[in-house]
């Protein structure tokens, strides 16, 4: 439970792995507390309003409006931004698949796009097209982009499990 002080409160922020004490006003929301108090500008701050998903980010592996949650109620949760799936050089499966098949246009829902199917791949690591196309649902593309994130998504899983199997193939050879 965060503690409570007389119009702020404290609450530590576990993103991307790392905590982040921060004393918010209860009403400020993860997506300010992240662009804002910790500039990670990554999430987008479109609609402000729940509509077109390009703030997106993991709670506990689920996604999740970052523009819908206090930022005060992630007190103690994990949560996971698109800065947060890179590791050093090397790109997340999903944003390699979508420099593969170009499923971007202008950039604003990317993050998004790619948070809602890291969520999925996580949870589910050989997704369908249909749950592919489920996951995506809640993230508006001006652009039209829909065909190329679908396919992203696909591409994503092959990746994936192209990575798991050369994983095991090195521990077989060990």
């Amino acid at each position: 439970m965060p503690e409570i002080t007389l119009d702020r409160m404290i609450a530590t922020l576990t993103v991307n792995g790392r905590d982040h004490p921060l004393l918010l006003e209860p009403r400020r929301t993860l997506l300010d507390a992240l662009r804002h108090d910790l500039a990670m500008t990554g999430t987008k701050k479109v609609c402000d309003m729940g509509t077109c998903g390009a703030c997106t980010v993991l709670v506990d592996g689920r996604a999740m409006y970052a523009c819908l949650l206090l930022a005060v109620d992630c007190d103690g949760r994990e949560v996971r931004t698109i800065e947060g799936l890179a590791q050093g050089p090397d790109l997340d499966p999903v944003q390699r698949a979508f420099v593969e098949v170009d499923a971007f246009q202008c950039g604003f829902c990317t993050a998004g796009q790619i948070m809602s199917l890291r969520g999925l791949l996580d949870a589910h690591p050989h997704a369908d097209e249909a749950q592919v196309e489920r996951a995506v649902t809640g993230n508006l593309c001006r652009c039209g982009a829909y065909a190329n994130i679908v396919k992203a998504g696909l591409r994503a899983v092959a990746l994936q499990a192209d990575e798991r199997e050369g994983a095991n193939d090195g521990r077989a050879a060990d």
